[in-house]
């Protein structure tokens, strides 16, 4: 096994990946200490609520090398593993050159990370290969032989709750062989600064001085669709991204400002609508839902005509630039 990390170069990289991921301390610390203790990991929790990205940064920042897998239906024991190479096993046989090496292989021989997303979307016979490699630390490959894990080699994989379109439940015997974390949403000013950083990255120049108010309420607006009652699952801070970049740009073809009240309420529909999903039983669609949080939090337009076009007007929220 790797040998690990002093107690030093441990809170070096802490601090640095501090630098680069909004919040998350506890998280990022749980993860540095389960790598550096050479575990599996799981980290479980909702859409957008920066798996991947607190995963890629340790990674990163710990220089260990990265193989990253998609998990869908489509993810077989054989596009996990590898296979040997068609054409060439006729004219060369079933030579170790010829054996084109999957991510687990890769990662096996490499000591490197594996990264798989979406683990519960994964088919359950792909999983077992995954079991045996967690339990043994090697990889048995008809007509190529046994791939034993060099030191370094880790599972680390992310997951959305059961309850999402598409995920299966995680057998015990999954579990039973990883360390879990669990993770949230941010805190309000955690995703208030994530929202700031990106947009502001994304668009430099195009309405950096959007009105801290309005975005404060983008925010608001999207931490509430995760409790309304007609609807089962809500936005991440995603949605909030979208909202102020769309709003943005439909705010320069209107000769307006991203929180003038119909292009504001325009770009929440286009971000936000999709994200959300409804709860069994409801006559409503999401979009209905979409605009009454929307004017709860910026108040009904008394700007707009029949036509739904708006004037050019402030939330009721308050426009004080920031």
């Amino acid at each position: 096994m790797r040998e690990a990390a002093s107690v030093t170069d441990l809170r070096d990289l802490l601090d640095r990946l501090r630098a680069g991921v909004v919040g998350r301390v506890r998280e990022l610390e749980l993860v540095i200490a389960a790598i550096d203790a050479n575990r599996h990991i799981l980290i479980e929790g909702p859409p957008g609520t920066g798996k991947s990205t607190l995963l890629r940064g340790v990674a990163r920042e710990m220089d260990i090398g990265f193989e990253f897998v998609e998990g869908n239906a489509e993810l077989t024991p054989a596009r996990l593993i590898g296979h040997f190479d068609p054409a060439r096993v006729l004219s060369e046989g079933y030579d170790p050159d010829v054996f084109v090496a999957g991510p687990l292989a890769q990662a096996l021989k490499d000591g490197s990370l594996l990264y798989i997303e979406e683990l519960n979307r994964v088919p359950e016979e792909t999983l077992n290969v995954l079991i045996t490699v967690m339990s043994e630390r090697e990889l048995n490959v008809p007509r190529l032989g046994r791939i034993e894990a060099a030191p370094g080699f880790r599972l680390v994989s992310a997951m959305n709750p059961f309850d999402a379109v598409g995920t299966a439940r995680i057998s015990g015997a999954v579990y039973d062989r990883v360390c879990r974390i669990a993770v949230g949403y941010q805190s309000v000013a955690d995703e208030t600064m994530i929202l700031r950083r990106e947009t502001a990255q994304a668009s430099p120049g195009a309405h950096n001085d959007v009105d801290a108010s309005w975005r404060d309420g983008v925010v608001e607006l999207v931490r509430l669709t995760r409790n309304h009652p007609d609807l089962r699952i809500g936005s991440s801070i995603r949605g909030a991204i979208d909202m102020v970049m769309v709003a943005n740009s439909l705010a320069q073809l209107r000769a307006a400002t991203p929180y003038t009240p119909s292009v504001s309420l325009d770009a929440a529909l286009v971000a936000l609508s999709g994200r959300v999903r409804l709860r069994e039983g409801t006559s409503r669609v999401s979009e209905d839902v979409i605009r009454e949080l929307w004017e709860s939090v910026f108040g009904r337009s008394q700007a707009e005509g029949e036509d739904g076009e708006g004037k050019d007007g402030a939330p009721t929220r308050g426009t004080t630039s920031s």
